[in-house]
C-alpha cells in the first residue's frame, strides 16, 4: 500500500495543523496506522497511532492533549489533528501502516509515507 503525507507547513506557535495520510487501496482498513516524527539531528521518535478499528488511540506523552489521531476507513485516510502547536513539534512527520490490529510505538512498520514537514517559529 502507498500511503500519502501531506498538510505540514509553516505556523506559529499555538497554531494548529491537520495532517493526512491517504492510503492507496482500501485494505487500508485492516491497518494499524501510527505518525511519526524526525527533527533536525534527532532520531525518529513516536508520536501518536491508532488500531485497524479507530477505537484505540496511544500517543507520546509531550503531545497528549494537544494531538488527536483519527481515521476514515471509507476514504482510506488517517488524520493527525495537532493543536497548540510548539516550536519543539518542528519536524518531519510521516505517516506508517502495518496489517495488525494495534499500532507500536516502535518503527516496525511496512509501509511509510514520504513525510511532511512541520515548522513551528516562536
Amino acid at each position: 500500500v502507498l500511503l500519502q503525507a501531506f498538510g505540514g507547513g509553516l505556523v506559529q506557535a499555538g497554531a494548529s495543523l491537520r495532517l493526512s495520510c491517504a492510503a492507496s487501496e482500501r485494505t487500508f482498513r485492516q491497518y494499524a496506522v501510527a505518525w511519526f516524527r524526525q527533527a533536525p539531528g534527532k532520531e525518529r521518535e513516536f508520536v501518536a497511532g491508532i488500531s485497524w478499528s479507530g477505537t484505540r488511540t496511544y500517543y507520546t506523552d509531550s503531545v497528549k492533549g494537544r494531538f488527536t489521531i483519527s481515521r476514515d476507513n471509507d476514504k482510506s485516510t488517517a488524520y493527525l489533528q495537532m493543536n497548540t502547536l510548539k516550536p519543539e513539534d518542528t519536524a518531519v512527520y510521516y505517516c506508517a501502516a502495518k496489517r495488525t490490529l494495534m499500532p507500536s510505538m516502535e518503527d516496525d512498520y511496512d509501509y511509510w509515507g514520504q513525510g511532511t514537514l512541520v515548522t513551528v517559529s516562536s
